[in-house]
This record gives C-alpha cells, sequence and structure tokens, in this order.
C-alpha cells in the first residue's frame, strides 16, 4: 500500500487510483515537470530569462515541445506586465482555472483539509516540507516535488488527481489559453490518454468542487530543503 494510499484511502469520486508506477523515460518526465511547474508560476523577468534554458533542457531530454511554444512564445513576445496581469486575471481571480489539485475534487470544504493534510505528510516523509502562503497541493509545488525529490510518490500524486489535471487543461484549452500546452505535456508524463471533453473526463472521475468555504491553513510553493530553483 502506498503511503498516498494509507493517508487517504482508497481513491473516492474526482481521482483514479493509480498504476504501479513505472516509468521508462524518468528524464523526459522529470525535465517536463520541471519546465511546467516553473511555466505555471507567476511570470517575472527571471521566467522570461530562463526560456532558452528550457528550450534546450527539453531538446536534451527528448521532450516535444510544441505544446509548449505558443506560451514560450507569449511569454517572450508580449510584455512583461500584460502577461502577469493576464495570469493574476487567469490563475488569481478566476476559479475556472485553479492550480489547486484538490480545490477540483472538494471545493473549499472540510474535507479537502484531509487531502491537503495527505499532501504535507507525503512531502514530509520526504524531507521536503513546504512552508508560507501557498497550500501544498498547488500544482507547480506538486510538479518541483515529482521532478526533484520523489518521482513514484510524486506520480502517485499527479496521476490520482489526473481528473483534476484534465479538467484545468480543458478549462484552459476551452477558454483559448497557451496554459493549456503546459498541461497538456505534464499529462503526457502520465500513463493513459486525455480525453477530448470534460464530460468524458466527469463520466470517468466523478464531479466538480463542493461550494462549502472553511479557512485553510497557508503553505509555501517552494519546498524545504530545496532552497533555490534550478534552471532545468
Amino acid at each position: 500500500m502506498s503511503l498516498l494510499e494509507k493517508l487517504l484511502g482508497k481513491p473516492g469520486k474526482g481521482t483514479f487510483e493509480p498504476e504501479p508506477y513505472k516509468d521508462a523515460n524518468p528524464r523526459r518526465s522529470a525535465v517536463v515537470r520541471q519546465v511546467c511547474g516553473l511555466l505555471l508560476e507567476y511570470p517575472d523577468q527571471e521566467l522570461v530569462d530562463l526560456v532558452p534554458s528550457m528550450r534546450a533542457a527539453l531538446a536534451e531530454a527528448g521532450a516535444d515541445a510544441e505544446p509548449l511554444e505558443e506560451l514560450l512564445s507569449w511569454l517572450t513576445v508580449k510584455p512583461l506586465p500584460e502577461v502577469q496581469a493576464d495570469y493574476v486575471q487567469e490563475f488569481d481571480l478566476s476559479k475556472r482555472h485553479s492550480l489547486h489539485l484538490t480545490y477540483w475534487t472538494d471545493g473549499d470544504t472540510r474535507r479537502r483539509g484531509e487531502a491537503l493534510a495527505a499532501f504535507k505528510e507525503v512531502y514530509r516523509a520526504h524531507g521536503a516540507l513546504p512552508e508560507g502562503s501557498e497550500l501544498p497541493d498547488y500544482l507547480p509545488l506538486v510538479l518541483e516535488f515529482a521532478a526533484k525529490v520523489s518521482p513514484s510518490d510524486g506520480y502517485e500524486l499527479l496521476q490520482r488527481y489526473r481528473p483534476s489535471l484534465e479538467l484545468l487543461r480543458l478549462a484552459l484549452r476551452d477558454d483559448n489559453l497557451p496554459y493549456s500546452g503546459a498541461l497538456a505535456l505534464v499529462c503526457s508524463t502520465l500513463p493513459g490518454v486525455s480525453p477530448e471533453d470534460r464530460q468524458t473526463v466527469m463520466q470517468t472521475a466523478g464531479y466538480g468542487p463542493p461550494t462549502e468555504t472553511v479557512g485553510l491553513e497557508p503553505y509555501s510553493s517552494r519546498l524545504l530543503p530545496v532552497h533555490e530553483r534550478n534552471a532545468p
């Protein structure tokens, strides 16, 4: 029994039961997850400056960067203040594009607190506790954990919450946002084929989030003892 299953039990509605961890190309998966994790964070000049390194890392790892081309071009061509304003509008002010995996399954409910605690315990087991203001199910944090700390437990978090990834991907795609390519590439590191529509996801995995709101303890989008963001 995996650590996550011990903490949360068998997957319920809105989540998948991951197959045993197996990755034919772990280097590719790690680079894709690290690059996409960085791209899904708030954009700043440091991120823009990393674009050439991201392209090089993806090519070296044998990853197809085509799904990211629109996003990478958008980051480098559009004025940074406009990119930042768009990011805030789409991710910080819109629940339609939530980057928190358990939001898609539990919303802001008390039940979500159990899932957040489980994420934290998985990080704790590897000596990589988050701190600060972000919740532990924040997708860039989960991707960093999967890329740099534990590929197997990171895979289980991502695949268990695969419906959340797919619903976010489809929402970004339907709204014609370049970030959809990052979600498509992340999903390509996981087993199975991505569904073409929201209805298929809902039929196989459950439902959208409830709406009961409760206070949630904040965490950081950075991992300890990962003290710095290294270019991939």
